[in-house]
Parts: structure tokens; sequence; C-alpha cells
């Protein structure tokens, strides 16, 4: 019989989402829900401890988090690691909950903090646990994009990571589109998505971003074009800042960049690259995760506290 061995949470700011693991690395079950860390403040340990209580036969195996909930907006702030530290070492730094229960080992893994020539600062939390799975699934130097609220450029050399870039393109994206003045554009469907996020990609041109986005408006107040598919238009432009400003900054043209995401954006990321006449590989998310949580999962039978 299959026994219950480890647990892993990939704990963000809005969703939480969980995999049960046996001794051998196979997935029992698996659990998602919107208990991320601000639903969660103040009651992290009793979060928990619902959530194990779907899996009985879980109790008191190792459990190991990443994400937002080592934030100062989550249940412990864990301090970021130097960038230098290789992947494959993440297991080696986890940090224990301060408030567990008495006989519980549940952990933290700490987020990465690069920091530039120039000294310029960026960090991550969570990504760094996708990459630890996405190097084992594909490892090899290169560029690995992780779209989404905060989409993150990452140069992987021997494992470590080499370059950090973080970019605010979703989050803006979503402020865009629930307040001021494009919002009430943003809110109009396309009949083609696609054909409009091309638009939007075409568009950006070597435009500044903020007034290639003032014009997302002045096209359809003044110059006769569609409100359908502005949001799709916006998308387009957003994305294909990152594109032009990887480029200027030297990726090479030639080079496969890994996308690392949910399949509608890394589709849409690797539509863009189509454009620049770049070349993406797309890994599968939710492998990556469980290849990291197989990492953490063998560490703890190697080395167990």
């Amino acid at each position: 019989m299959r026994r219950p061995a480890f647990v892993g949470i990939d704990w963000g700011t809005t969703n939480r989402r969980a995999w049960l693991l046996d001794d051998a690395g196979e997935v029992l079950a698996l659990h998602r829900d919107e208990q991320g860390s601000l639903a969660c403040r103040g009651r992290f340990v009793g979060a928990l401890e619902d959530l194990l209580a779907r899996w009985p036969a879980a109790r008191g195996v190792p459990v190991v988090m990443s994400g937002m909930v080592g934030s100062a907006l989550g249940w412990q702030e864990v301090p970021y690691l130097d960038a230098g530290v290789p992947l494959a070492e993440l297991p080696r730094h986890v940090v224990p909950v301060a408030d567990a229960p008495a006989g519980a080992h549940w952990c933290i893994v700490p987020g990465l903090c690069c920091r530039d020539g120039a000294g310029r600062v960026d960090v991550m939390r969570g990504e760094e646990t996708q990459l630890l799975g996405a190097d084992a699934l594909a490892a090899g130097d290169g560029w690995t994009v992780l779209p989404g609220t905060h989409s993150k450029w990452v140069r992987l050399h021997g494992g470590v990571v080499a370059e950090l870039r973080t970019y605010l393109s979703g989050e803006l994206f979503a402020t865009l589109r629930a307040q001021g003045t494009l919002a009430p554009l943003m809110a109009v469907a396309a009949d083609d998505a696609g054909a409009a996020f091309d638009r939007g990609v075409q568009a950006l041109g070597d435009e500044e971003l903020g007034h290639a986005l003032f014009g997302a408006r002045a096209r359809v107040m003044a110059a006769g074009a569609p409100a359908a598919g502005t949001a799709d238009y916006v998308s387009g432009l957003l994305i294909a800042a990152e594109w032009r400003d990887a480029l200027r900054r030297g990726l090479p043209p030639g080079q496969p960049v890994r996308l690392l995401g949910e399949p509608a954006l890394a589709e849409r990321h690797a539509r863009c690259a189509r454009h620049f006449g770049g070349r993406t590989e797309t890994l599968d998310p939710q492998a990556a995760q469980l290849a990291a949580w197989r990492t953490f999962l063998r560490s703890l039978s190697e080395h167990p506290s």
C-alpha cells in the first residue's frame, strides 16, 4: 500500500496548490484552493491543518512550502538567499516554521535575491522552486521565462541564477483592465483575440511603453479602431515590451527561450517571440513543480532531520 511521505505546497498570494506524495515520489492526491497568503493572514496554522485534514493518512509527514507564504505578507518572513546558491542546494536551506505544533515538520523555501554589476536588486519567491524542477526536467544553460503577475526572465548557468529581470506586466494589465480610461475598452471581447494581440505586438515597435498604452485608447476614440480586443491589444504591447527589452540587453536571437507558466500565457509569449524572430520551448509547469517536490523528498530521505 502506498503511504504518504511528503506534502509540497505552492502557497502564493491568492491561490494555494498542494501535492501529496508517497515515498517513491508518486502523486497520491492534489488539492487547489483560493486560500492564498492574503486570505490566510492571522490563521496560517489553522489553514494548513484544515488542508492536511483532507489527508488523514498524511498526519506527521514533512510539509515544504514555497512562494509568498515566506514573504512579509505571508506566514513567516524568510530571508532571501543569494542567487549564487545553486538551485540544487535549496533543500538544504529550508527554514522551519516557528509556530508549528509540536512534532510537526513544516518548513518554508527561501526566495532568491539577485544583484547585477550595477548594484540593482531583483528578487523571486516561489519561482526558484519551479526553476529547480524545470532544471531537473530540461537541464542546461539559457533563459527561462516565467510569465505571470510578475513576469520573471531568468538566465541559468550551471544550475545557478546568473541573471534575473522582473516585469510588472501581469499586475499592470490587471490594473489597467480594472480601472482608468482603458478599462471600459478592455471589457469588450474580441472575435479574434490572437489577431488583436498580434496588432499590439506590432504596434509597440520602438515606442515607449507608456506612450503606446495611451495610443491603445486614442486608436479607438479618434482613429476609428474597434474597441473589441483592446485587452488583447494591450497584452500584446506589454509582452512585446518584455521581449524588446530582453533583446536589447543581449538575449541571443537564435537561442531557444524556455517558457514555464500557464499554457495561455506561455502561448502568448511564444507568439510574441515569433514576431521578434525568436524560438521558444514550452515546459509543463505542473511537471516542473512535481520534479521540484521530488527533489525535496529525496533530500529529506537522504538527510532526515
